[in-house]
């Protein structure tokens, strides 16, 4: 079982306590948008073999939006941090390059 830490209250929690809400670092379009901007907001994504980064909801505990990053060949967690990150903490991506030195970086 998947098991995530909630930088907000600190609680590890199961997945089971948590809620998925995909790709993480993506520039969401909506209403207004391009058909284009739209579609590739809908359909183009990376889905990567290896490091990945999502969000998650602490939907049993403080309610709070995060960031996880997880490999999703492994299930092994690298780290959580908050949504309001514009960008994956340096010390998480130095974390994951000792541990995937073969990495491309989260972009």
């Amino acid at each position: 079982m998947l098991t995530l830490e909630c930088p907000y209250c600190g609680v590890k929690a199961e997945e089971t306590e948590l809620t998925a809400g995909g790709e993480a670092h993506l520039k969401r379009y909506g209403p207004g948008s391009s058909d284009d901007a739209f579609e590739g907001y809908l359909f183009v994504r990376k889905n990567p073999r290896g490091v990945h980064f999502e969000r998650w909801r602490h939907a049993y505990g403080c309610g709070k939006w995060f960031l996880a990053a997880r490999c999703t060949a492994t299930l092994e967690v690298f780290g959580t941090y908050p949504a309001q990150s514009t960008e994956p903490p340096a010390e998480l991506q130095a974390k994951i390059r000792a541990k995937r030195p073969d990495w491309e970086g989260w972009k």
